[in-house]
């Protein structure tokens, strides 16, 4: 049987197969070759104009909804968190104050307490007790804050048991209880320094809060700027190479980029319009009638310290002077304005209208009023009549008490009106910012729908 032809072997010294000219390319490699060479021809071009076009308008849309959640978010702190908590430091110094102020008040009456000022004095403790108890279970502010807050709750209790301790004796009729009630007083000024740093951290943290809120989302404006920009340009080029003046997908495109930036500028410039007004003018008032507030009870838990030192109170008397400077200025009228009012006077031009502007006139005129009247009280103790001054201080019509509680009156409406004004004006940015991220994602998506769209109609003239 015949064998199947074989081929001849190879010559000696014959020449091997010549290799395969293309280089070795990774994928990435290759696939950047395909683009360029996918660029050099129309469709390839309008394929890339499409999708980055496309792709800004997704990118758009993200940026946008993610920074304006952000800002979202942080007006709805500023309500229900930092807000809050701010006033509830402002309460928990305020309810302090008040109850070391009563305290005194009640141990100078004697044995013959009124009700109706231990009960304040008791509301006052269970305020400053409650409204520490709620911080403390928000859990929300530094580390600083929880310890100031817990360390003002273990020491609350210590006071108290100082004041009882001091009406104890004080009924007795022994002056023991006035050295009781100083280191009872002692111990109050430290917490109320301690309150007043955590008054000072909280509405720090509140000021930050507002500043998110109303800070302008620019890497979103760059993005929808750009957008717009990148659109203008392919509807341009299609015109130059085609003589058609519109393209409808990229038409549509446009108007969705443009919708979207138009909104996003706007609400973010309404926003912050109501932020602004919350933050500069409300909160700066408000800010000022609380350390008004404070003075006031400040110089009246005081005026009473005098009167319980028994002649030994002139450090009382004059902490009481430089309460009453800083409240009112130097001389305390109410024909004062400015600077030479004090505090009333700033918090009077800070006032946002006439309501407001109204509760700190009355306030300068108690005050005035309030500083005649200790003046009256000071001269009759000076004559060795401490009961009638103590009656001139602590009594009914015509006291220095009536007049501190017409101040107090005044300053409470004006802070609750002030705390209206905020609270309406960050309810107003939060609220032009509603519904903007998810719109944004719908808009972008809308308009990258489009544009792609009217890139594949150009494609299709290809075919």
């Amino acid at each position: 049987m015949s064998q199947p032809p074989t081929a001849p072997p190879a010559a000696a010294g014959a020449a091997a197969p010549p290799p395969d000219p293309r280089p070795w390319r990774t994928a990435l490699t290759e696939g950047l070759a395909t683009m360029r060479a996918a660029a050099r021809t129309e469709p390839g071009r309008l394929r890339m104009t499409g999708a980055a076009v496309a792709a800004l308008l997704v990118l758009f849309g993200a940026v946008t909804a993610w920074q304006t959640s952000g800002r979202s978010s942080a007006a709805d702190h500023v309500l229900a968190s930092s807000q809050p908590l701010s006033a509830a430091a402002a309460g928990v110094y305020r309810s302090l104050a008040d109850a070391n102020t009563t305290a005194t008040a009640a141990f100078l009456a004697g044995s013959e307490e009124e009700p109706a000022v231990m009960s304040r004095y008791a509301d006052d403790i269970g305020s400053a007790a409650r409204l520490l108890a709620e911080a403390a279970a928000r859990g929300e502010g530094t580390g600083e804050s929880q310890r100031l807050i817990e360390t003002l709750s273990q020491e609350l209790p210590r006071y108290t048991g100082l004041v009882e301790t001091a009406r104890a004796i004080n009924r007795q009729g022994l002056p023991l209880g006035g050295a009781y009630l100083r280191y009872a007083d002692e111990l109050m000024q430290e917490l109320l320094s301690l309150a007043d740093r955590l008054y000072a951290l909280e509405s720090a943290r509140l000021r930050q809060d507002v500043d998110q809120a109303r800070s302008w989302p620019w890497l979103a404006l760059a993005a929808g700027t750009a957008c717009l920009a990148v659109l203008a340009w392919a509807q341009l080029r299609e015109y130059r190479r085609t003589n058609r003046v519109f393209n409808p997908g990229l038409l549509a495109a446009t108007a969705a980029a443009a919708a979207l930036l138009v909104w996003l500028a706007g609400s973010h410039a309404v926003a912050r319009t109501h932020l602004n007004e919350a933050r500069n003018d409300a909160a700066a008032s408000l800010s000022v009638l609380t350390d008004a507030w404070a003075e006031a009870l400040q110089a009246r838990g005081d005026e009473n310290m005098v009167l319980v030192a028994r002649g030994a109170g002139e450090q009382f008397e004059d902490s009481y002077a430089a309460h009453m400077a800083d409240l009112a200025g130097p001389s305390g009228g109410a024909e004062d304005t400015g600077e030479d009012a004090g505090l009333l006077g700033r918090a009077a031009d800070l006032a946002g209208d006439d309501r407001g502007r109204q509760w700190v006139e009355n306030a300068l005129r108690a005050t005035g009023e309030w500083r005649d009247r200790h003046q009256e009280a000071r001269e009759q103790e000076r004559l060795g009549d401490y009961d009638g001054a103590v009656e001139r201080v602590t009594g009914g019509q015509g006291s220095t008490r009536e007049s501190f509680d017409q101040v107090d009156d005044a300053l409470e409406g004006a802070v609750g009106h002030e705390q209206e004004r905020f609270e309406r004006a960050a309810t107003g940015g939060r609220d032009a910012l509603d519904g903007l991220s998810p719109a944004a994602l719908a808009l972008a998506a809308l308009g990258a729908l489009a544009a792609v769209l009217g890139i594949g109609s150009r494609l299709s003239e290809y075919r």
